[in-house]
């Protein structure tokens, strides 16, 4: 289990905070940190192709969702997919 570098009080705080936002404002404050993420790893991986982006963007935000040959049988399925853009 991976060990937390934030206090308890300041997980609640921030909790609190977040929960005081409306669902929408929640929904919007989510998609700018996954807009945030994918930006990072695109400008990280410039030079990759099509395949590599897609590969990369599953394995670092749903591959821990998949036990190991779930995981791999996902990922040989999109560097099957062809046309698609990152």
């Amino acid at each position: 289990m991976k060990e937390k570098d934030t206090k308890f009080r300041t997980e609640v705080r921030y909790r609190k905070m977040t929960m005081a936002r409306t669902g929408e404002e929640r929904m919007l404050m989510g998609d700018s940190l996954y807009e945030t993420a994918r930006s990072l790893i695109l400008a990280h991986m410039k030079n990759a192709s099509p395949e590599e982006l897609r590969k990369t963007i599953f394995t670092k935000f749903y591959g821990h969702e998949f036990d190991r040959a779930t995981r791999e049988r996902i990922i040989a399925r999109l560097g099957a997919v062809a046309g698609d853009k990152a």
